[in-house]
């Protein structure tokens, strides 16, 4: 799936978004981790990857452990009488697993990050068709992220795409945001305070 395509220029935040209009550019801002954090059933990543965490990292350390000592333990005793190529290949591989096993929390911690963005992929491929199709119905030129959008210049909440995803997803949204909403929609454009992280992003 293609990446999002977020401009983040936030010193020119302030001046785009009062000046879209004679300057004939549209500006949204959109934040993904907002929009995840309100599917059903998000939560349960934190379990899902814990039980990655547990039934597959742990036991691939102790049968990496394992291993090593075996090897280690075969190459102690056959390595005088191996071949040269042999004893080349036995003492490469072992300082391979070695390696692995010195650097295994870095290891995890990637493993771990890949299979986070397995378990929210079928979110984020809702989450990037919704943005498209908003993007198009409101012909918007420029999407920034939301915390490239400078405090200091009160962007209109109808441009948070965030919100406008969410309702294309039939998403419900904290009550904050559905007033600050509503209150838009009637003239007010009180921005809501930012949502939580979705699970798994801790």
């Amino acid at each position: 799936m293609k990446k999002f395509l977020l401009v983040c220029v936030a010193f020119a935040a302030v001046t785009l978004f009062s000046n879209s209009a004679s300057a004939q550019v549209k500006i949204g801002y959109f934040d993904e981790q907002t929009v995840l954090s309100w599917f059903p059933g998000i939560a349960k990543i934190d379990t899902l990857l814990n039980s990655y965490r547990l039934d597959s990292l742990q036991e691939e350390y102790k049968y990496n452990v394992a291993d090593f000592q075996r090897r280690d333990s075969i190459f102690k005793k056959d390595s005088a009488t191996m071949p040269a190529k042999a004893r080349e290949l036995a003492t490469r591989e072992l300082l391979q697993l070695r390696y692995k096993l010195v650097n295994w929390q870095e290891y995890s911690q990637q493993m771990e990050s890949q299979k986070l963005e397995e378990l929210l992929y079928p979110f984020k491929a809702k989450i990037f068709e919704a943005m498209q199709a908003v993007i198009a119905e409101h012909k918007y030129t420029i999407v920034l992220k939301a915390e490239a959008v400078s405090q200091y210049s009160q962007p209109n909440i109808l441009d948070n795409i965030s919100i406008r995803v969410a309702k294309k997803l039939n998403l419900t949204m904290p009550k904050e945001y559905e007033d600050a909403w509503k209150a838009a929609i009637g003239g007010g454009v009180t921005p809501p305070k930012p949502a939580a992280k979705p699970a798994g992003k801790g």
